[in-house]
């Protein structure tokens, strides 16, 4: 059984890892926390960004000596491989470390093993302790090892009558400028961002993340079948961030020598391009997640594929009665069919209601629905030292 010590020190790593979203793809988002051997936390740190070291490395930076005999807590089973930096799990080995505690195992072939290393060299072993929470927090990355595809969040402002648009396409501003801001934070948040041709002939969209400090630019993706929507000027081509063009294997795209263009398989519908294959192009890419924008022929695509892995929608107290839906075909022809959603989340932006869900079907990173975290007590406020 987890002592409270135990959940807190794990609850600020789990806290302390979402600081690297947006700036650690295509490795995961991971915190660490070393409690010293009376229980004191002596050292802290996250995966700050690719290439830098590992979460495990700054807590033990800067726990120093105190980490000897103690305990360390992280999100993600340290890794046992030498890449760009050296295996953690040695690292905590080699820092006297007596007890380690991690929520999730590394699925990645490449990395696991740590908990091996560590045990080989008589550190005690625990995992589990807040797993459905790490696991939230490192979903991009779990899908996409497991799955080997990017994480995809849907996300859509509607009014309560889930229109997105009125009926003569008029669709500025349904959404307050509060929610516009904390657009802008998820797109900070994803390596892509994914728009169909619909919206891009209609919108003119930018796509390019403004007012997020720090913020690493995500690839702008147009799904442009017939290579008609974004023509020459368009503002996704400028360069505030970097643009890829999905278009038709037999689409006439000369028009856009010089941009970065993929071709891809149709749907097997023959409407719009294959999703499977997009998602593929993707992560061949290092793409681990992507903010799928829009609009709702697109989006319905995606859900029929059976590839969004989380809904993101604003609703404004705003009616229209008329107007396009945010979602359309889908390929859900009866109630039995729907797509059910497990909310996770609700919060006011402005006069608007977001409201966050991932489907019934399935938890974070993709992992089948249930208990996945060991037995813990009632949650205490974890103390910042």
């Amino acid at each position: 059984m987890a002592t409270a010590a135990d959940v807190n020190a794990m609850r600020r790593a789990v806290a302390l890892a979402a600081r690297g979203l947006g700036t650690t793809s295509p490795n995961p988002v991971v915190g660490c926390v070393v409690l010293d051997a009376s229980g004191h936390e002596v050292g802290a740190g996250w995966h700050e960004r690719a290439g830098g070291p590992h979460a495990e490395v700054h807590a033990l930076r800067r726990a120093g000596v105190l980490a000897r005999g103690g305990t360390a807590y992280v999100t993600l089973e340290p890794c046992n491989h030498t890449g760009r930096t050296g295996p953690c799990a040695q690292a905590l080995v080699e820092a006297g470390v007596a007890r380690v505690v991690y929520a999730v195992a590394d699925p990645d072939p490449q990395a696991t093993g740590g908990a091996d290393t560590l045990r080989a060299a008589g550190v005690r072993v625990e995992s589990g302790l807040l797993a459905d929470e790490a696991e939230a927090g490192n979903a991009a990355w779990l899908t996409s090892v497991r799955h080997g595809r990017p994480y995809i969040r849907w996300k859509y402002a509607a009014t309560l009558d889930g229109r997105i648009a009125a009926a003569d396409g008029t669709s500025r501003w349904i959404t307050s400028a509060e929610s516009r801001a904390d657009v802008h934070r998820l797109r900070a948040e994803a390596d892509a961002v994914i728009v169909g041709s619909g919206t891009a002939r209609t919108d003119d969209p930018h796509l390019a993340v403004r007012g997020v400090d720090g913020a690493v630019q995500p690839l702008r993706v147009v799904v442009d079948s017939e290579a008609t929507a974004v023509r020459p000027g368009a503002r996704v081509l400028d360069d505030a961030a970097p643009t890829l063009i999905a278009v038709a294997e037999d689409a006439d795209a000369a028009h856009l020598a010089g941009a970065d263009v993929v071709r891809l398989p149709r749907a097997a519908s023959g409407r719009g391009l294959s999703v499977p294959a997009l998602l593929a192009a993707l992560h061949a890419r290092d793409i681990r997640s992507a903010l799928l924008e829009g609009g709702p022929t697109l989006a319905g695509a995606f859900a029929a594929e059976g590839a969004v892995d989380e809904v993101v929608g604003y609703l404004a107290p705003v009616l229209l009665g008329a107007g396009p839906a945010a979602l359309a075909d889908a390929g859900i022809t009866t109630i039995a069919d729907a797509l059910r959603l497990h909310v996770t989340d609700t919060a006011r932006f402005g006069p608007d209601l977001r409201i966050t869900a991932v489907p019934a079907d399935r938890g974070p990173g993709g992992r089948p629905p249930g208990p996945h975290s060991t037995a813990v007590p009632a949650p205490t406020a974890a103390k910042e030292h």
